[in-house]
């Protein structure tokens, strides 16, 4: 079904660089669709199917295009963090954070609106893993699915917060980084989303550019001086995107300076500049590249760098006992550069380096989620939790079986399964080497733990 774009957003597009109403015009009404999808690099895995003769995204270490769309919902690494499906444009994020940051240094990261989290786990996976992520979403409802996707990309140097952008004026100083990939009126998703179509009028364009000014203006001073700020969204308006990096080039409590990227022409991306301050930004259009609408801007800011802060005020974390520690030790890879405390009888598990780090968060922010959630030790075994299973830091020698398809489809349902095995007790179930979660066997049965909220419910 080929889409009529709106009359008011080709006639507003018309002395934009980079803008050819023709090809524009007719690429939307193609009606094609463009799959990508991003490999996580610490689950290593065969995709299944194996789509035919994927083609890398130049712009981005793990990104792929896929050939056809397949049933992602019917693919157990899916499920499993094995893989996250993103759009290809948006996973530029990558180069410029590559262009404008020292990632061999420990970062403190800041996601700002982040659900379900596709650029938040594309932050994960390049930085350090002493760096600190917070993964932020200001929308309630949309937390969960956040917490999910962290969960499954099974990291344990992400804290997931649910606050308002001026709740982080609490950290003044704070943030090596901080991405605003800012809510918008989604004219770069046309071709995913038709109903975004009927949805959009300047009216809403001029709605969104205000709230973004608001988004910036409560967020910009919790970065340090020298940090760097990303700017993007999905909508092709001026008045959403250059015009955005020229309000933030005016004067504002917090000076900064917009950085230029180098950019490859056979890229097809197109850098503009603001009309006022001539800031650089970056174009993404689907008649002229393989993704969607997409503008991206980057910016320093101006002043020297400040002392770190330290926390000063009393740590509410709870220790582990003795008994404890050695329960869950033989779980773990390795446990020398992770600490653990107790929350609500729960034992996590977060890297040392940012130990200081989570009670300061945790005096300032609501946290949703930190680090991994390693399970609960009842009398003198550990009842693991599902975080644990998807996360990175399990034993070799933890008792695991290897299923096919169907099993694994089977236990992702929650159904009972049926594996012959001689193992008893906790065991990982894992499907083409890659950890889908936990079942206990019982003399008599199997008990599926996969998250009852998580479960595939189609047949």
């Amino acid at each position: 079904m080929s889409q009529q774009l709106p009359a008011a957003l080709l006639s507003s597009l018309k002395t934009v660089k980079g803008f050819d109403e023709r090809t524009f015009t007719e690429v939307h009404q193609s009606c094609e669709q463009v799959t990508s999808i991003r490999l996580n690099p610490n689950k290593p895995a065969t995709l299944n199917p194996q789509p035919a003769a994927p083609q890398k995204i130049p712009w981005n270490s793990n990104g792929y295009y896929l050939s056809e769309r397949p049933s992602f919902t019917s693919d157990p690494l899916f499920h499993a963090g094995a893989y996250y499906v993103q759009e290809a444009s948006s996973m530029f994020l990558e180069d410029a954070i590559k262009q404008t940051c020292d990632l061999t240094q420990n970062l403190k990261v800041l996601d700002l609106c982040a659900a379900p989290g596709g650029k938040s786990t594309l932050i994960q996976s390049i930085i350090s893993d002493n760096s600190l992520l917070v993964s932020n979403e200001i929308i309630k409802t949309r937390v969960n699915i956040l917490s999910e996707n962290i969960t499954k990309w099974g990291a344990a140097n992400v804290v997931v917060t649910n606050n308002d952008p001026k709740d982080f004026q609490k950290l003044p100083g704070y943030f090596d980084v901080i991405v605003v990939d800012a809510p918008c009126s989604g004219s770069g998703l046309f071709r995913k989303d038709s109903e975004a179509i009927d949805e959009w009028s300047l009216s809403n364009v001029t709605l969104c550019s205000q709230r973004q000014q608001r988004i910036l203006a409560d967020i910009l001073s919790s970065l340090k001086p020298g940090g760097i700020l990303i700017y993007s969204t999905c909508s092709y308006s001026e008045a959403e995107d250059e015009d955005i990096c020229d309000w933030l080039l005016s004067g504002t409590q917090d000076p900064l300076s917009g950085l230029r990227l180098q950019i490859k022409s056979d890229w097809h991306i197109i850098e503009t500049s603001s009309p006022r301050h001539n800031a650089y930004g970056y174009r993404f259009y689907p008649d002229k590249l393989k993704g969607e609408g997409f503008f991206i801007a980057v910016f320093q800011k101006n002043g020297e760098k400040l002392p770190e802060k330290k926390w000063n005020g009393k740590s509410k974390l709870q220790l582990l006992s003795k008994h404890e520690v050695e329960v869950i030790q033989p779980y773990f890879k390795n446990t020398d550069l992770l600490f653990f405390f107790k929350w609500q009888e729960e034992i996590i598990t977060i890297p040392k380096m940012i130990l200081n780090e989570i009670p300061f968060l945790q005096f300032s922010l609501y946290l949703k989620k930190a680090g991994v959630k390693v399970g609960a030790v009842i009398r003198n075994e550990l009842v693991p939790d599902h975080e644990f299973a998807l996360s990175n830091m399990l034993a070799d020698s933890v008792a695991s079986v290897h299923v096919d398809m169907e099993t694994a489809l089977q236990y992702l349902r929650r159904q009972d399964i049926v594996i012959n095995t001689e193992l008893k007790g906790w065991v990982l179930i894992k499907f083409q080497n890659i950890t889908l979660g936990w079942i206990k066997i019982l003399p008599n049965r199997i008990n599926n733990y996969y998250p009852k909220g998580w479960r595939i419910l189609n047949k």
